[in-house]
């Protein structure tokens, strides 16, 4: 176990007398193991504090992402005790157990060092799966209006929240036994773009989605629903692409 004794960050609630938290630290790539650290437990503590905390303080060569701090990028997404989460919006409050956190990088996803992993995978699906948008207009043309109000709209406002943080890409019980399987955000992605009027190319969105390793191999768990940060449903999104490609399929018969 290492420890250290030290003030508070600037900003932060000074530690309770006599009260540690214990954090036990996955360190390595996918050959490595759990380290214990002792850190001041404060109120109002996140899991992003406590990994800065060590960093700064205990192990200066710990690996992790962070950017905003405030829910907004999704780059500080790690496993806290066997579930992803946004460590910046997760309470120590909420989490510890007896005292203990424990933390390790997003699963799904090959381990670089400690609690990073390599997107690199992650995003090359969402572009695999039809992702990239293509506008109908130049820049000289004026823009496609967009009716607020129509069921396109709502169907694709439902789903553009996405940040792509990878926590129900590290959640999805079927990216872990089928590589091949393009995930839910990236599926997400593909039926805000059916839904939007603007897109250029709706079929070959379908088309992309619907190809091996699409949304036809989704199981409908809804681990990915259950852990999105922000309360989107790539379940529902995954279920609007079958039903597309269904209606599309009866059209051309």
């Amino acid at each position: 176990m290492k420890t250290q004794e030290f003030a508070p960050p600037s900003g932060q609630e000074p530690a309770e007398p006599g009260r540690a938290l214990k954090v036990r630290v996955w360190r390595g790539a996918d050959e490595g193991g759990f380290a214990t650290y002792e850190v001041p437990w404060r109120d109002n503590q996140t899991v992003l504090d406590v990994v800065t905390e060590i960093q700064r303080r205990i192990e200066p060569d710990l690996a992790y992402r962070f950017s905003c701090r405030v829910g907004v990028c999704g780059t500080c997404a790690m496993t806290v005790n066997g579930k992803p989460r946004w460590t910046c919006r997760t309470h120590v409050s909420r989490v510890e157990r007896d005292g203990v956190i424990q933390l390790e990088p997003l699963r799904n996803m090959p381990r670089i060092k400690d609690l990073v992993v390599d997107m690199t995978e992650f995003f090359d699906k969402w572009l695999k799966a039809g992702g990239r948008f293509v506008g109908k207009t130049t820049r000289k043309e004026r823009p496609v209006a967009v009716d607020p109000a129509s069921k396109e709209r709502k169907l694709a406002d439902a789903a553009i929240e996405c940040i792509n943080c990878g926590i129900c890409y590290a959640a999805c019980d079927v990216v872990e036994w089928n590589k091949d399987y393009l995930g839910p955000a990236a599926l997400n992605r593909a039926w805000s773009l059916v839904n939007d009027v603007r897109h250029a190319d709706i079929r070959g969105v379908l088309k992309q989605a619907t190809a091996d390793g699409g949304c036809n191999s989704c199981h409908t768990q809804g681990s990915c629903m259950t852990h999105c940060p922000v309360g989107l449903s790539p379940t529902g999104s995954i279920a609007g692409l079958k039903k597309r490609s269904l209606l599309e399929l009866f059209r051309r018969d």
